[in-house]
């Protein structure tokens, strides 16, 4: 008699995972506080760039270059649009004729904004100074071109008639309040402001031709 085995498997169950729980994160309200405080800066920045680009006018720029002491003129100047303009102080285009006539109390370059400060109703005689012409020859002139405020010393020549040796030449310092040609012969009219107390001298010297200018310094 046989016996006969069966060998039976018995099914073998797989064990499940536990579903996860996904935690929900907490935002902190010092966080949220920061977002929205970012937020409101960036549209009061794109609020402002908008209302800058907005406030556009119409001012006054330098359109050649200006001299010292020079008088400006209507070709001087041209209107410019000018967007927001924080911080500066430029003369409005349609102020024009009030500048206009006035002389230049420094250097304007081409391009740049006009201001007030810029101009003056001031001489360039200061107190104790007077005003002399002197006619050269343009060999005499010691630039090719004088400018108003540039700075001059007028300086005595030899007597040619004079006896014995000859003294050093005495100096008379100026400045140039401006220059023309002459219409009627090629000459050269040099306005200066001297002191008072030279003038009788320089005035006698130049009537001798015993006069020769020198520049010192530029504008």
């Amino acid at each position: 008699m046989s016996l006969a085995t069966r060998n039976a498997t018995a099914p073998t169950e797989t064990p499940v995972n536990p579903p996860r729980v996904v935690r929900q994160r907490r935002v902190r309200p010092g966080l949220l506080g920061l977002a929205v405080l970012l937020i409101a800066l960036g549209g009061l920045g794109a609020a402002f760039a908008v209302t800058s680009v907005r406030a556009t006018g119409s001012y006054l720029a330098v359109a050649r270059p200006v001299e010292v002491g020079r008088q400006l003129t209507a070709d001087d100047l041209r209107p410019v649009q000018v967007a927001g303009g924080q911080g500066l102080a430029p003369v409005p285009a349609d102020r024009i004729d009030e500048v206009v006539g006035k002389r230049a109390a420094v250097s304007l370059a081409p391009g740049t904004l006009l201001t007030l400060a810029q101009v003056t109703d001031d001489p360039l005689l200061g107190p104790g100074e007077q005003q002399l012409a002197l006619g050269l020859e343009p060999a005499e002139v010691p630039a090719r071109q004088l400018h108003p405020g540039d700075k001059v010393l007028l300086v005595s020549t030899p007597d040619d008639e004079a006896t014995g040796p000859t003294a050093p030449g005495t100096r008379f310092p100026a400045t140039v309040i401006d220059t023309r040609a002459s219409e009627t012969d090629d000459e050269v009219v040099v306005y200066l402001a001297l002191a008072v107390r030279d003038v009788p001298a320089v005035v006698a010297l130049n009537a001798q031709d015993r006069i020769a200018v020198v520049l010192t310094r530029v504008a």
